[in-house]
């Protein structure tokens, strides 16, 4: 029994240290972005617009695959760039396999005839999935540089005139906006993810950017140089995140990036539980394999330490939801442990400092409140709703992501599978008839359940043994798998029912 609970608390510390390692690099993130805030002409500013015959020849590589609720509306936004005709090329990559690629067709055919210069691209096969739909583009694009958009995205019409110009800049070679959300309000998740997705854009992808660390293109909404493409390999199909994985490839060879914090492309946030899922695996494993695969490379590559530190931190990130969710199930056999043997009690006094960790994750979200343009009292109200709902969402998440990770880390394949888009952009709008929604439950719903009932234990417990160090911990964990088991049932049910 000693060496179980032994082992035990050893896992439980060891899950807390590394937590409070990774808030203390975030804490580092944070501090570095609010400098950058400081500095007038920041990175984060787009440069003045180009005179039209100073403008370069552009591509846009639209990738689509079954986007039947969303393709027209992207062919429509991107058709109305503000941009020369003779030197704007719009590439519609699309391995669509049903009616979807009709209307692409057609709607390309309508657009060509107001004279743009937009190409319909069918691969013989769908090989290497969207990364090699833009390997496809990328070989047979006019372009000097290359604009990528999915299917969801909705970027203004000025977009090329405010990215292109950073690009006088000779060793940049990929600029990188940020998302905006046209449904952010439409439940309790969208408004969740984007309280999430807001942070990184702003706290992660300005703070590192501001140093000269390594960022990531985050897939959509930024623009490459073609050159530096090249340079870096070209688009790669061997991890489930070709944006990150190009990313390290290009960098490593001396290309640098920009963040342009306040270029902001609207966006479509997934509604529904197994939309959010399929998004949230990609992005989770793909991470994972993509540390795997540049790790190594990243080590014995000529930058400075600070790179590689913060390099190895940002690959690892997702890494973060296997330690949550081991701390999170140990927790309640650790309460266990505090209870009955209490020579342990103080080891659990010094694991109260701990919550500096959590202090650390207010201080970063507190931060990137800043690009909402409120008051300081909206934001507050704002933070204190948003702040330990986006803790519950996560918490939640974090079996399904731990999978995720695990796999990508062992090296298990899996095909790439693309979030479905809805076309919503407000409440009124419905995703219930939507053809794309997986109609099954996943083994990983149910243990999400039986972790519902788990933390509902944990908290029972607590107010028998009259113990409340951990209750809140355990009321969100309670909360956060609840709702996550619910959303993906209730989901599941009325898809199946509009059958």
């Amino acid at each position: 029994m000693k060496v179980i609970v032994i082992s035990i608390l050893f896992l439980y510390a060891f899950s807390l240290t590394f937590i409070l390692v990774y808030s203390f690099i975030q804490l580092h993130l944070t501090y570095v972005y609010r400098r950058s805030r400081k500095k007038k002409g920041s990175n984060g500013t787009y440069r003045s617009i180009l005179a039209e015959d100073q403008l370069p020849t552009a591509t846009v590589q639209l990738p689509l695959y079954n986007e039947l609720y969303v393709t027209e509306r992207l062919l429509e936004k991107v058709s109305e760039f503000d941009y020369p005709r003779d030197k704007l090329e719009i590439q519609v990559l699309d391995d669509s396999t049903d009616e979807s690629f009709a209307i692409a067709e057609a709607k390309c055919k309508e657009i060509a005839a107001r004279g743009i210069d937009i190409k319909h691209i069918r691969r013989p096969k769908r090989t290497g999935f969207k990364a090699g739909a833009l390997q496809y583009g990328l070989e047979r694009s006019k372009g000097e540089f290359v604009a990528i958009f999915d299917a969801d995205f909705l970027p203004e019409k000025d977009f090329l005139k405010k990215t292109i110009p950073s690009f006088q800049d000779k060793s940049i070679g990929m600029v990188q906006t940020r998302w905006g959300h046209i449904n952010e309000d439409y439940s309790i998740f969208t408004k969740a993810l984007a309280f999430h997705l807001n942070a990184h854009f702003s706290v992660e992808q300005a703070g590192r950017n501001s140093r000269g660390y390594f960022m990531n293109f985050n897939g959509t909404a930024g623009v490459w140089r073609k050159s530096a493409i090249y340079d870096g390999g070209g688009w790669e199909a061997d991890t489930l995140t070709e944006d990150l994985d190009l990313s390290y490839r290009t960098q490593m060879k001396g290309w640098k990036f920009l963040f342009l914090e306040d270029v902001v492309a609207p966006a479509e946030l997934p509604a529904v539980m197994s939309a959010i899922k399929s998004q949230q695996y990609r992005w989770t494993k793909g991470g994972a394999e993509t540390a795997k695969k540049h790790i190594k490379n990243l080590m014995s590559s000529k930058i400075s330490w600070g790179q590689k530190f913060h390099g190895i931190a940002h690959l690892l990130n997702s890494t973060i939801f296997i330690f949550v969710l081991l701390t999170a199930i140990l927790s309640f056999p650790a309460i266990m442990i505090k209870n009955t043997y209490p020579e342990w009690k103080p080891l659990f006094i010094a694991g109260s400092s701990f919550l500096v960790a959590f202090l650390i994750l207010i201080f970063f979200y507190v931060n990137s409140l800043e690009i909402r343009n409120k008051s300081k009292k909206q934001n507050l109200v704002y933070f204190l709703t948003m702040f330990p709902t986006f803790l519950c969402f996560s918490m939640g998440l974090s079996l399904h992501n731990s999978i995720a990770v695990v796999k990508g880390l062992i090296g298990k394949r899996s095909p790439f599978i693309r979030t479905p888009k809805f076309d919503i952009k407000s409440i009124s709008d419905s995703w219930k008839k939507n053809k794309y929604l997986k109609q099954k439950i996943e083994v990983t719903t149910i243990l999400e359940g039986i972790l519902t009932f788990y933390f509902l234990g944990a908290i029972l417990y607590a107010f028998k043994i009259k113990d409340f160090g951990l209750l809140p911990f355990h009321i969100m964990l309670f909360l956060g798998f609840a709702s996550i088991f619910g959303a993906s049932i209730y989901h599941f049910v009325l898809t199946r029912m509009q059958r």
